[in-house]
This record gives structure tokens, sequence and C-alpha cells, in this order.
């Protein structure tokens, strides 16, 4: 009997050790940027918008799939392999690249604002007074990153964050019990409707970018070739890549359902980071805040870190070289990916919008990166007798249509605010 539980726990621990690249990228991905823009749909519209997210988290295990699949099978990294294998391939990763930058820099700018905002909300809360200045928070979020980075000690605090994630998350799904919304609303919320408000296109697209992220995708080819996977690992990068987007689903459900029962009703639409804090209130009460920013200063750096490496990382996957985080190139674009930090403090804005619409932005890019891992997946050449079948190549070409779609309500909800800004 005891042999045959440490053969279940041995098993159990293979398993653990294994599946791991998507909930690697999951972790990355449900942070500041998705609270926000979750909490900001449940907010304004209640459960009308949860169709956008099931479809995106389909799509989410659909890409998952397929850029692990051609790693695992070929070796190659996305933008590598986009380099080697199509004619104009040096274009399309370059134009990808500084894409992927430009959407992860506005971001950087939105979650510093907004750990900033919480921050001093908090301090203002806890020891009275008009709270701890914004901008000092910054820079000391700025220069404690620089240091973490140039002495390359931040997996130890990482794990710290991550538990803080955790202690927040567990509270959304807490909450979400709470105030649970009724199967009726679940039902309505599936049938596809965009309500007729200008900011509605805006959110559509926000929650498409940040849950069906472009940039996940990309980085999902480098650590599935960090990991050594090959064709031999392809059911489990699926088993991986569908927990991932379960998680993904789960999470940023609980939170929509916890702005939704609580916001929504009283009809205050998230508009201010410190509104995201009645979200938790059912479970929390007067702790509410505290719990909040416990778990958005933990997304929010944990966060951050990783987006100040997008671009060595891109770069060394573009020329296929070692990452080296200690290397000169790392320490000076990561340093300079920091300055991004100090947009808002100086030049002002809504920390909540600029989340919002930096996740818009990432929408634009999904059917940019869905085409050609859609062409190289059915590449006899490449992918042998692991080229895509019928499930796979259906579930792309879906994936391009949604990204389509979105991409052209981001657009509509990106033109909306420019507008009104030169008017």
């Amino acid at each position: 009997m005891n042999a045959e539980r440490m053969g279940i726990f041995k098993k159990a621990g293979i398993l653990l050790a294994a599946v791991g690249p998507g909930l690697f990228l999951i972790g990355y991905n449900i942070g500041t940027g998705s609270i926000t823009t979750m909490a900001s749909a449940g907010s304004r519209y209640g459960m009308s918008l949860f169709w956008a997210l099931v479809l995106s988290c389909v799509f989410t295990y659909v890409m998952l799939e397929a850029y692990g699949r051609y790693t695992a099978v070929t070796g190659e990294t996305a933008m590598n392999a986009y380099r080697k294998h199509f004619r104009f391939g040096k274009a399309l990763a370059i134009y990808s690249m500084i894409a992927l930058i430009i959407g992860e820099l506005t971001a950087l700018a939105g979650v510093t604002a907004i750990v900033a905002d919480m921050v001093h909300e908090w301090t203002g809360y806890a020891f009275g007074g008009e709270g701890a200045n914004r901008t000092i928070v910054t820079l000391i979020i700025m220069i404690g990153s620089f240091i973490l980075l140039w002495y390359g000690k931040y997996s130890r605090f990482e794990k710290f964050l991550i538990l803080l994630v955790i202690i927040m998350g567990a509270s959304f799904l807490l909450s979400m019990v709470l105030v649970v919304p009724r199967p009726m609303e679940l039902v309505k919320g599936l049938v596809p409707e965009i309500p007729s408000e200008p900011d509605a296109f805006l959110i559509v697209a926000g929650m498409a970018g940040t849950t069906c992220s472009a940039m996940v995708f990309i980085m999902r080819s480098i650590v599935v070739a960090e990991k050594g996977w090959t064709g031999k690992d392809l059911k489990l990068g699926r088993v991986d890549a569908l927990i991932s987007s379960g998680m993904m689903l789960l999470l940023s459900a609980s939170v929509m359902a916890c702005a939704a029962g609580t916001l929504y009703l009283i009809g205050q639409p998230v508009e201010r980071a410190v509104d995201m804090v009645k979200t938790l209130e059912p479970l929390a009460g007067k702790f509410a805040i505290s719990l909040f920013v416990i778990g958005i200063i933990g997304a929010g750096i944990s966060t951050l870190f990783p987006i100040v490496l997008v671009a060595p990382w891109l770069l060394c996957d573009y020329l296929g070289i070692p990452r080296n985080i200690k290397s000169p190139m790392f320490r000076t674009l990561a340093g300079l990916s920091l300055l991004i930090c100090l947009t808002i403090p100086i030049f002002g804005g809504s920390p909540v919008w600029i989340m919002v619409a930096s996740q818009a932005f990432q929408a634009l890019l999904l059917p940019v990166i869905t085409i050609p891992i859609l062409l190289l997946l059915n590449r006899k050449d490449l992918m042998g007798e692991n080229k895509a079948g019928f499930g796979l190549n259906l579930g792309l070409w879906a994936t391009l249509i949604f990204g389509l779609v979105t991409g052209y309500a981001g657009i509509l909800g990106l033109l909306d605010p420019l507008e009104k800004l030169f008017q």
C-alpha cells in the first residue's frame, strides 16, 4: 500500500514538474491588466460580456497548443521561425517585435500607475492625511526593480509576490461565492452582444487582449524551448494548455462576477483604481482595501519585471542568441524600459483607462501572430507527421476571425478617446 502511495505521489510530482510553461505564462498574464479590465467590464455591463471572456479563453487554449506544438517539434522559437521560413520573415519579425514592445511598455505605464495609486489610497486610509506621493512611490518601484534586475536575485522575491497574488486570487473566488450571479445571467452573457455605449468596444477588445494575449503566445515558444519539450511531449503540452486556459477562465470570471455583483448593482463603474476595492467588500469588509492593495502590489510588481525584459527577450529570440539577464544588453534595455513608469506621473492620465487601452492594443496583434503559425503548422517539411490536423486548423481559423473582429472593436475603441483629445 505504501509503495502504491509512493507511486501515485511520484507520478504526481513528475506531472507537476513537467506541466508548467502554460501555468508560468498564465501567472504572468493574470495580473493588474486582467483585474482592471475584468473589473471594468463587470462594473459597467454585469455579466453581459461573459461570452467575450469564454471565447478568449477557448482561443487561448488553441494558440498555446499551436505555438507549443511548433516549438516542441522543430525546436525553433517564434521570431526565429518567422525570420527563417517566410519571404518577408525579417520584416514580419521586426514588426511583431516593435508592436509587442509598444503594447507591453504601454501596459507598464498603466501597471505602475495603478500600483502607485493604490499605495497612495491605502496609506491615506491607514495613516490619515493625503497618502504617499504617487511620483515617489513610482520612483521607489523603478529603483527597486532595477536593483533586483542588476543583481539577478529576483526569483526569491518573485515567490513572495506570487504568494500575494494567490491570496488575492483566492479572495476573488471566495467573494464570487457570496455574490455569485444567477444562472440565467451567465446564460444570457454567453450570447454575443456589445452594448451600445461609447466605451463598450474598448472594453471588449481589452478583455480579448488581456486574455488572448499575443505576447503570451510568443513567450510560449520560448518557455517550451527552455523546458526542452520535444515531439514526444505533445500530449503533455495539450494538458498544460487546457489547465492553463481553464484557470484563466476561472480567475478572470471571478473578478468579473465580483464587480457585477457589487459595483454594477449600485451603478458605480470602475473609473479609478481604488474603485476596484469594493469588489472584495462582501468578503473582507473594512479590510478590503488592505487585502486588495496587498494583491495588486504583488500582481503589479510580479508583472512589471517580465515586461521590462520583453525587449531583450524578443531580440535574443530573433537573433537566436542565449538569454543572459546579467548581460549589458539586458540591463540597458530593461533600465530604459523602466523610465516608461514615469509617464503618468509626469504627463497625467487615467491609469485604469490606459491599462484597458494597452490591453485593447494587444487585441490588434492577435491576427498578426495567428497567420504565421497557421502556415508553419501546415508545412509537412517542418512538422512531418505532427502537422496540424482538422481540429487545430479549425481552431486557428476561428481564432483568426475572432482576432479580426476584436481587433476592429479595438480600433473603434481606441479612436474614440483620440477624437475627443483633438476636438
